[in-house]
């Protein structure tokens, strides 16, 4: 049996086993049904807040995503690189990772304004110092003969290095940090727009509080989950096999 039906056997039982709890233990609002969800999903679509939500908040998302990982990766390759910054800035990074990204929410508003830029602001926090920490770690375990061997090539200690031989030898690493990045920055987003002003799945989801729809919440979970599945499958996980065997490293793979 492939990886594919046993999937979709096991979301057909799930879905049955939900629809089957809500009717006999009287869920009623607070929790929906199946027919419920898909009807707040056929709503949503047609009167285009869920597509308007679902789109504001993919846009502040890779912003902010593209913003966290130039930013870690470059802190990581200056970590890895420099022992005086690793010891002192990257000691202080390992303690910022600790503190929840949305507790900076009340300064980005203090100093950008209850707007975009907040938002943007503490996804780009949330995700920064993950991807920071990844690249360290995937640098600093690059064996030496591979850069030896490269400044015996001519590569030299620049910037062509970085791109050429660093980058490729700690993409392992690179990736897992990545992929948790991404999981980070989801969370800062959400948590940000439950806050924030502008339309937006967290927006929606507050709405959704505050009219006791648990329909649309449920819509929008869904939503956050299907994206995050699509991408780390679709993206990440591809973009891992082709960088791991372009370089000969597939093998290396559980």
């Amino acid at each position: 049996m492939s990886t594919a039906l046993r999937r979709t056997i096991f979301l057909v039982l799930l879905l049955i086993a939900w629809e089957a709890g809500f009717r006999l233990f009287g869920w009623g609002w607070k929790f929906p049904s199946v027919t419920q969800t898909l009807q707040a999903f056929y709503d949503g679509l047609v009167h285009g807040e869920l597509l308007q939500a679902t789109i504001a908040s993919m846009i502040r998302l890779l912003v902010s995503f593209a913003l966290s990982l130039a930013i870690g990766t470059t802190l990581g390759f200056l970590f890895a690189r420099y022992r005086l910054l690793d010891d002192t800035l990257g000691f202080l990074v390992v303690s910022l990772q600790t503190i929840p990204s949305i507790a900076w929410l009340p300064f980005a508003i203090i100093w950008f304004g209850l707007n975009e830029s907040s938002v943007i602001f503490i996804t780009t926090l949330g995700a920064t110092w993950t991807m920071a920490l990844a690249s360290r770690t995937g640098i600093k375990n690059i064996p030496p003969i591979y850069l030896r061997a490269a400044q015996t090539m001519g590569t030299g200690n620049g910037f062509n290095m970085f791109v050429q031989v660093m980058i490729p030898a700690a993409f392992p690493h690179l990736i897992n940090g990545v992929r948790t990045a991404w999981a980070f920055a989801w969370r800062a987003l959400v948590a940000g727009e439950l806050i924030a002003k502008g339309a937006g799945l967290g927006q929606l989801l507050q709405d959704g509080r505050n009219l006791g729809d648990t329909s649309l919440m449920l819509c929008i979970v869904i939503i956050i989950a299907v994206l995050g599945t699509v991408s780390d499958h679709f993206c990440f996980k591809k973009l891992e096999d082709k960088v791991l065997e372009r370089y000969g490293l597939a093998g290396s793979k559980s």
